[in-house]
């Protein structure tokens, strides 16, 4: 089963938890704090397989977590920091926010990985707070936790040409020929359900992948039939082949099935016009084929709506007429194209727009915010000051006051008095409840 898009759960590891200690060396009096920082918590790292092909190892397996950091130690030693959970993807694999649709990552090559989750950074231990003023301190802070978000993975396949037209125009008999592949080929619509690659060898020993992208009917930019499915991987392919039936027998209208389809590229994203087009006239070993060309290229002249009229080709699958001449003019087409035009840049400047929007939102979030139940509960919330709750060691008296010493310098106390809090009310963080004293 072709799957090329998912939804799934990631969360990286916690790090590990500062620990408060003492030395107790023998001939070594006020030995002084001795309490190690904890481990680094493992990241989610999505990193390129060549040997997938689809996403559908993620259709039974939709949550991933990674490790957390080993906690700190006696005599000032440091806890292991976790693995990394690495994650295998097929080459072509987007990886977007699955809440905001921002662009995380996009995987194209061999060697391509993503920290996508970054593990929580491990807890100081009770050796990072002596000072003069505290020789011999009992804090430590717990480890950060892990960053927990969903995840939607976009499988757009490789290839350098992409076969396109209405079902049963004969783009998998096409591939089938010039390729060694073996598409499952029938005399009924929508026999190809999904994606098929195949490679191309010239004679002059050059070679691309071409692809048969099935589904594509009047509406598939919308959702009609199969096409929407399918019109990613168009995304990524440099020439398109557009495959256009010259059989009368068929009953339909090639220059009218040939403005259809180009309008459904076109809504799908106006830049796949922009990519070298070439005319795949199939089926000309049928009775008649000879008259339809000659009309659809009349037709295909008088087209106002074009600048340069594609160059179109006459072939049969079966009589292998035309084939060779195709290909090879492909393959030049290819040489002249670059890398995925257009596409890569669109996509680095969109990503590195919504990262400056995240950095942006980040600096704009306010420390904290306030906010009152229904019992009259003060009800404390916001990143940042959830972040520093969940660091906090809560068993140890000094981590407390050291804690209510940060929510004052972050101006809480003085929000709250402002909000009408008095002595005596209860304020909520998280599932930790206080009472706040004047």
């Amino acid at each position: 089963m072709f799957i090329d898009q998912v939804t799934i759960e990631i969360k990286a590891g916690k790090g590990g938890d500062g620990m408060v200690a003492f030395r107790r060396e023998k001939y070594v009096p006020n030995g002084g704090p001795a309490g190690g920082d904890g481990g680094r918590g493992g990241s989610i790292v999505f990193e390129v397989d060549e040997g997938l092909r689809t996403l559908m190892d993620f259709r039974y397996s939709k949550h991933f977590r990674a490790e957390s950091g080993e906690k700190g130690m006696i005599k000032g030693m440091h806890g292991h920091g976790a693995p990394d959970k690495r994650v295998q993807v097929p080459e072509g694999t987007t990886i977007k926010d699955a809440e905001t649709g921002a662009v995380i990552a996009d995987l194209v090559h061999k060697g391509d990985y993503a920290v996508v989750a970054k593990g929580g950074r491990g807890g100081r231990g009770n050796i990072r707070f002596a000072s003069p003023k505290n020789p011999a301190p009992e804090i430590s802070e717990n480890g950060e936790p892990g960053v927990e978000r969903k995840i939607q993975l976009e499988l757009k396949v490789l290839a350098d040409v992409g076969l396109v037209g209405f079902p049963s125009v004969g783009k998998s008999t096409l591939l089938s020929v010039v390729t060694s592949a073996k598409p499952k080929i029938a005399d009924y619509h929508f026999t190809t359900l999904s994606p098929n690659l195949g490679m191309v060898r010239l004679d002059d020993n050059r070679d691309f992948v071409i692809a048969d992208l099935p589904g594509l009917i009047e509406g598939a930019s919308v959702g009609v039939g199969l096409g929407i499915q399918f019109l990613r991987h168009i995304e990524r392919t440099r020439v398109i082949l557009h495959l256009v039936d010259m059989n009368p027998e068929e009953g339909r209208d090639p220059f009218d099935d040939y403005l259809k389809i180009n309008k459904e590229l076109k809504n799908y994203d106006p830049e796949l016009l922009e990519r070298p087009q070439l005319i795949v006239a199939s089926k000309m070993d049928m009775p008649g084929a000879a008259e339809q060309l000659e009309a659809f290229k009349k037709q295909l002249a008088e087209d106002s709506t074009v600048e340069e009229t594609p160059r179109v080709f006459s072939t049969s699958s079966i009589t292998r007429e035309g084939l060779q001449t195709l290909m090879n003019v492909a393959g030049d087409l290819l040489e002249e194209t670059p890398m995925f035009p257009a596409l890569n840049l669109k996509e680095q400047e969109a990503q590195q727009k919504i990262y400056d929007f995240e950095k942006e939102q980040e600096k704009s979030a306010p420390d904290f915010v306030i906010n009152r139940d229904e019992d009259l509960t003060w009800v404390l919330s916001g990143e940042k000051l959830e972040r520093l709750y969940q660091m906090t060691n809560m068993d140890r008296d000094e981590s407390l006051m050291r804690f209510a010493r940060q929510l004052r310098g972050m101006g809480v106390d003085d929000a709250l008095r402002e909000r009408g809090a008095k002595s005596g009310d209860i304020v909520r963080i998280d599932k930790f409840s206080f009472e706040f004293v004047e």
